[in-house]
């Protein structure tokens, strides 16, 4: 008879885009890539994929994979600082870019309406009591 051994797997480990940003500064400035990573307690061909990553994207290149957390999608869309806004300049690029924004969903709103009008004039109009719509 055989008997079915389970292979217990390691969790996949997750690391965050501030500490893969770390490891890839790091690897520009140590002389041993595999010491590196022994200390971090990474793969080194995770160092350089991080790195490519981070040379073909910046640092948005490295955020986890799958779909953003709450937390990652509310800072990202978070307002700007107060104090980023104390800079009159800054405040007036901000307001260009608001309202350029504003700009661009009214745009978008008046497209959706006139598609939405054109779809209701082509919809078949219903006869009288106990009629079949025309299907023309």
């Amino acid at each position: 008879m055989s008997r079915k051994v389970k292979v217990r797997r390691k969790p996949r480990r997750s690391f965050t885009q501030g500490f893969k940003l770390a490891a890839v500064r790091r690897m520009a400035s140590t002389e041993s890539i595999v010491g590196l990573a022994e200390e971090l307690g990474v793969q080194r061909r995770l160092l350089y994929s991080w790195r490519e990553h981070f040379q073909a994207g910046g640092v948005a290149a490295l955020r986890r994979a799958g779909r953003p957390s709450r937390d990652a999608t509310a800072a990202a869309e978070a307002p700007v600082a107060a104090a980023d806004l104390i800079d009159p300049a800054a405040a007036r690029r901000r307001i260009e870019e608001l309202e350029r924004k504003i700009g661009q969903q009214q745009v978008e709103l008046d497209f959706f309406r006139a598609a939405l009008r054109h779809v209701e004039e082509q919809r078949p109009k219903k006869g009288g009591p106990g009629e079949t719509a025309s299907t023309r």
